[in-house]
């Protein structure tokens, strides 16, 4: 059973829009909860989000659909989901923390619904990370959309006016190793064994007692392949006795992961596949015997038979097999390990809409992230972007959907190309397209510098929630600012006379 919020106020509770918040503090939490505090005390906004909230239920065990939210044991209150959740990310804190926070902080407790006395509610840890994981990224993105009007109803923005946005792209790392083919075939069976020793133990097979032995010597090898160094001696016996020495010591490991595989083979062969609950083992078993069987044929092929692998065949981590290598050419960083997130901010900051890029490139989303911010205000007239995203069928494209496409040419330019990028608007917003990095470099220092949620779908939902909180702080930056000039105000006339 779950609730948005419990309508019934408690003794001594405050009630949220009474909330006073320290306008003086330089702190992000004051910023996030005055965010919160508006949505929930603007009706027509409250509506709306409280209507999206519904539907943040487990899913039930084995089905596809929803929970009931009207059966069943009290869960946490979605609004506590929601306020928890922008704290985690606006903050780029830990569950640790934000349990600490969620106990602790007096503030937090009253915008979570708590009486300042009698009520010694506290949060688990464990049942933290389960409800903030039950957002998904429709959900937010919704989340997103109304927060993004409500700050534009705050700014008291003119819909004549229309929307300017500001497109570009950054790379947000997954939690993994620099991988080498080497320490990939030394996770897949390390987590091979792991897995066989659970099998084991919970079927009554026997073979794996001495499992922690074996993944010690199995290490032991990897350390003496690690430490070979190909040699840079001009003498052509010496380079060719290091290379001897290397490829037997490849050969050794390779022959030693191949006799742990035929192993974890013949216990797999022992358990029933129609057991149910050894079901799920093994699926995990393959999955990394796969694994290990792929890095023995590209280690084999590279260092054996001095084959180059392609790019396309390799794989940058076995627990995060969405990573990907990319190069964007900037200085002191030859490369991330993550994946593109593109980004249209709008010029009142905040952020209008984002995509997660896998396996595309800058060119290849232009049109598509136009179409569905269109979709979402449809009253965006202009963007600008950078040259990673031009092509000419872009240009095209770009130009049937705007009054204005600030998107440059690589390359030499035509007659035609220098009369469009000299225009007045095209070079007033080309030169305001440097400010679009000010939003990245904030949603990385609150969130979105690396990402420690596992698989895509938790990849996707860290960044969603990033957006969400970023705006919501934007907007409590923005009410604050407006209360701060007002109070501003207020006080002038006294000033002058007391001048």
């Amino acid at each position: 059973m779950r609730k948005v919020i419990e309508p019934q106020m408690q003794l001594g509770e405050a009630a949220i829009g009474a909330i006073r918040l320290d306008p003086k503090s330089r702190d992000d939490i004051p910023q996030l909860l005055q965010g919160l505090q508006h949505l929930y005390i603007t009706p027509e906004v409250r509506e709306r989000v409280f209507a999206i909230l519904e539907e943040v239920l487990p899913e039930r065990k084995g089905e596809s659909d929803k929970a009931d939210p009207n059966t069943g044991r009290p869960g946490m209150a979605q609004w506590t989901i929601l306020v928890l959740g922008v704290l985690r990310l606006g903050l780029n804190a830990d569950y640790d923390r934000i349990q600490e926070l969620a106990n602790q902080h007096s503030t937090l407790r009253q915008m979570l619904g708590h009486s300042d006395w009698a009520d010694e509610t506290t949060y688990e840890l464990q049942t933290l990370k389960d409800n903030l994981r039950l957002f998904t990224p429709d959900i937010l993105d919704r989340i997103n959309q109304e927060v993004v009007r409500a700050g534009h109803q705050a700014l008291k923005k003119s819909p004549e006016n229309g929307v300017v946005g500001r497109c570009d792209s950054f790379v947000v790392e997954t939690d993994v190793h620099f991988p080498t083919d080497i320490n990939l075939l030394l996770d897949a069976i390390r987590k091979t064994i792991d897995t066989c020793v659970k099998l084991s133990e919970e079927n009554g097979l026997s073979g794996w007692r001495q499992h922690a032995y074996h993944q010690r010597q199995f290490k032991k090898q990897y350390r003496q392949v690690q430490r070979l160094k190909h040699s840079t001696s001009k003498d052509e016996n010496k380079r060719q006795r290091k290379q001897a020495e290397i490829q037997q010591a490849h050969r050794v490991y390779l022959e030693l992961a191949h006799s742990h595989l035929v192993r974890a083979e013949q216990s797999r062969q022992q358990i029933d596949p129609r057991d149910p609950v050894a079901c799920v083992r093994l699926q995990e078993l393959d999955n990394y015997m796969g694994h290990a069987r792929r890095q023995i044929e590209q280690i084999d092929r590279r260092v054996l038979q001095g084959e180059r692998i392609p790019h396309e065949e390799k794989v940058f981590s076995l627990f995060e097999p969405h990573t990907e290598w990319i190069c964007k050419g900037k200085a002191g960083v030859p490369v991330e390990l993550g994946l593109r997130v593109n980004v249209v901010e709008d010029r009142d900051r905040f952020i209008l809409h984002h995509q997660v890029m896998e396996r595309t490139t800058d060119d290849q989303v232009a049109i598509a992230m136009v179409d569905e911010t269109l979709q979402r205000f449809p009253r965006l007239r202009a963007i600008s972007m950078d040259k990673g995203f031009h092509s000419p069928a872009n240009q095209v494209a770009l130009k049937a959907r705007l009054d204005c496409v600030v998107l440059p040419k690589k390359g030499r330019r035509s007659q035609a190309d220098k009369a469009r990028e000299s225009k007045p608007e095209f070079s007033q917003l080309r030169k305001e397209h440097a400010a679009v990095e000010s939003a990245i470099n904030a949603l990385e220092q609150h969130g979105l510098d690396k990402c420690p949620d596992h698989g895509i779908e938790g990849f996707k939902r860290y960044i969603g929630l990033a957006v969400v909180a970023r705006n919501i702080q934007r907007l409590g930056a923005v009410l604050r600012q407006q209360k701060h000039e007002k109070a501003e105000r207020k006080r002038g006339p006294y000033k002058k006379k007391a001048a």
